[in-house]
């Protein structure tokens, strides 16, 4: 009778714990936090199962209570026995700010021994037969029955080992996920700690281990914290062989590289990105998915394509407008298009709805610095980055508006902690020469645009600003090779033609200097067609007309430049030049029928009037032009020394969080790096 009445008990108990756990599952799938720890506590005061108290503290972390899933726990003794435990364990600590506790539970150093995949490849293992003679042979005549009772119990032990290698099998991929996780932890810790280049280590560790741990991808990508070079070699390490190999199956691999690849920096293997996306479009049907049209978004904006990557960036935000994401490059090209009402209008509904979202004060500081309010841009963009810190728009931003005002240290020291957040992109680099270029500080600017060339060698503002430095160190060559590298490279990506023109325009002024006269011309006639009329290349053909003893040609093009711009000194100047020659019929009046320039150390006689190939006199006449013009620099509307534009490249945008953005082109000191005859020294 006791025996009966204890099985009896034991039944009841077993169906009531089958009760309360579809109990407490109903109300987790609800979000009814409070119900399935009402519940779970009591199944577990019943059970005293691991399994139900690491359920009940998975239920306090989803309800934000990070303390009490801590210590129940640590109550429990499960932490040190169990890996998912030890990973939840310091998720909660990271919750709660405690970076040093959650990384001594982790332990500072990954579980190497789980990269090499080789002799514990996931997936099906090749089952081989442990049969033995006395279980496959018997004596001659013997019983049949026996035979087959013996070969019964053998498939039963194959059937038995096969099940239990399969369990080992998947306790192996489950303990392989959470070391994966724990190192993406290990990577946030580092992180939080200023110790980037450890982060990245245990990040790329993640992977290494898992190449489903996209959590730690995200962090590598979207923090920038690989270079381009950096990411394709890394790519080319890890395993997508292993996702979907427990069924033998190689699609998810593939799958999962061409999901990545969309991710990856925009500079490098455009075929290879157009490819993955064409191919998730048409055969898994992703060519409505936001993260997808994201990514089209940045490779566009990245091509200085503005109108084409807004209208992707409208058709996610008309799908969800909460997606915070998508709001660093539909700002950044907003501000390119210099629509203002529709930034006010964003920002204004951003900071009033969600004032917790680092997006929203992005876009107060972006509509302030597009209306010139610079102080009031710099305090939004401050205050962005200090909701998030790995925030790079803000960032960038925050560097600009003291470049906007020509405060220059104050933004190579903002652009300096840019680039020791960011190390994988090139961009803080591609500031910090600028500002040093700025300042004349012609060494340091090269340097630091050379460092930015070893971290990507295809983006043309970079190669742009390399050409504008190299030309005013009187390496006309070098800079002109620049400009046609930069120009080649913009051509190859579909950039918008109008969009280089400064390069072009550059390149234009690099042959003038090499005295290679008709290539200079063919660039400037470019420009005009391409970007319409301009007064400086105007200036330009028409001093290198004078190079060439055209004066005709010189003032007919000279008073085009006036008509645009009739305060230009250098125009000015030049026509009063040119119209001497054009009614002396050489170059003017000085002795000998030489042309009399007044400069600041006496007199400069341009004797011939026939200039070309080794004219010394001409050349000294270009330089005093230019001593006398100097000052004019300032006034020179567009054409900042400082050259090349802010705004290409990783700035306000980016993948999730990347550095895109910038001033427009041909506003303030962010020209699209174009540079005049003033800047000649």
């Amino acid at each position: 009778m006791a025996t009966t009445a204890h099985q009896s008990s034991s039944s009841n108990n077993s169906n009531m714990e089958k009760f309360l756990r579809s109990w407490r599952q109903d109300a987790m799938n609800k979000a009814q936090y409070d119900s399935a720890i009402f519940i779970g506590d009591k199944l577990l005061a019943m059970t005293k199962d691991d399994n139900d108290a690491f359920f009940l503290a998975q239920v306090h972390f989803a309800a934000g209570n990070h303390t009490r899933a801590h210590s129940l726990l640590s109550r429990h003794s499960l932490i040190s026995r169990n890996p998912a435990c030890r990973y939840l364990a310091a998720h909660c600590l990271i919750k709660q700010g405690l970076y040093s506790e959650a990384l001594s539970l982790l332990g500072e150093h990954s579980p190497r021994h789980l990269f090499s995949r080789t002799g514990e490849e996931e997936g099906p293992r090749r089952k081989t037969s442990r049969t033995t003679g006395n279980n496959t042979t018997t004596k001659a005549g013997g019983d049949g029955k026996v035979k087959s009772r013996l070969r019964i119990h053998d498939g039963q032990q194959q059937q038995q080992q096969q099940q239990e290698e399969e369990e080992e099998e998947d306790e192996g991929r489950t303990t392989r996920k959470y070391e994966a996780a724990m190192c993406h932890l290990r990577g946030l810790c580092f992180a939080k700690q200023n110790a980037f280049d450890r982060a990245k280590e245990a990040y790329k560790d993640a992977l290494r281990i898992d190449v489903q741990c996209f959590e730690a991808f995200s962090q590598l990508v979207k923090n920038n914290l690989m270079s381009p070079d950096e990411e394709d070699e890394f790519m080319s390490l890890l395993d997508f062989g292993s996702v979907g190999s427990e069924r033998g199956e190689e699609e998810p691999g593939d799958y999962t590289h061409m999901l990545y690849q969309t991710q990856l920096s925009k500079y490098r293997h455009p075929m290879a990105f157009n490819t993955a996306v064409e191919s998730l479009a048409t055969h898994y049907g992703l060519e409505g998915n936001a993260d997808i049209m994201l990514a089209r978004a940045d490779q566009l904006y990245t091509q200085c394509r503005f109108k084409d990557a807004l209208a992707v960036t409208e058709r996610v935000l008309e799908g969800d407008r909460f997606n915070f994401g998508v709001y660093p490059i539909h700002l950044a090209c907003l501000y390119e298009l210099k629509r203002t009402n529709v930034l006010f209008l964003i920002a204004h509904e951003l900071a009033d709805s969600y004032p917790e979202e680092p997006a929203s004060w992005l876009a107060v500081g972006i509509y302030y610095f597009a209306t010139g309010k610079i102080a009031e841009a710099r305090r939004y963009f401050s205050k962005a980055s200090m909701m998030d810190p790995n925030f790079g728009p803000a960032w960038i931003g925050f560097a600009h508006t003291f470049a906007a005002e020509g405060e220059h240290d104050q933004a190579v020291t903002a652009y300096s902690t840019a680039a020791r957040l960011f190390t994988g992109t090139h961009l803080p680099q591609v500031f910090l020469g600028m500002q040093n270029h700025a300042m004349n500080n012609m060494t340091a600017a090269e340097e630091f645009l050379r460092t930015g060339y070893g971290l990507c060698r295809e983006d043309p503002l970079l190669l742009n600003e390399m050409g504008i430095v190299c030309y005013h160190q009187d390496r006309a060559k070098e800079a002109a090779a620049f400009f046609r590298e930069a120009l080649r490279v913009a051509e190859e990506t579909e950039s918008e033609s109008g969009a280089w023109l400064g390069a072009r325009t550059n390149l234009g002024h690099a042959y003038r200097r090499l005295k290679m006269w008709e290539e200079a011309l063919g660039e400037f006639d470019a420009v005009l067609r391409e970007g319409g009329r301009d007064a400086g290349v105007f200036a330009a053909k028409g001093l290198i007309y004078l190079d060439l003893g055209r004066a005709g040609d010189a003032v007919e093009v000279l008073h085009e430049a006036l008509g645009i711009w009739p305060q230009d000194p250098i125009a000015t100047e030049l026509l009063g030049k040119a119209l001497e020659m054009s009614m002396e019929g050489g170059l003017g009046l000085g002795g000998e029928g030489g042309l009399v320039v007044p400069g600041e150390e006496g007199e400069v006689v341009v004797e011939d009037g026939k200039a070309g190939e080794g004219n010394e006199e001409m050349d000294r006449f270009e330089e005093v032009v230019e001593q006398r013009k100097k000052a004019a620099r300032e006034r020179v509307a567009g054409r900042g020394r400082n050259g090349g534009s802010l705004d290409k490249g990783k700035g306000i945008a980016g993948r999730g969080g990347g550095m895109r953005t910038g001033p427009a082109r041909g506003q303030g000191p962010w020209n699209a790096g174009d540079m005049d005859m003033s800047e000649e020294e």
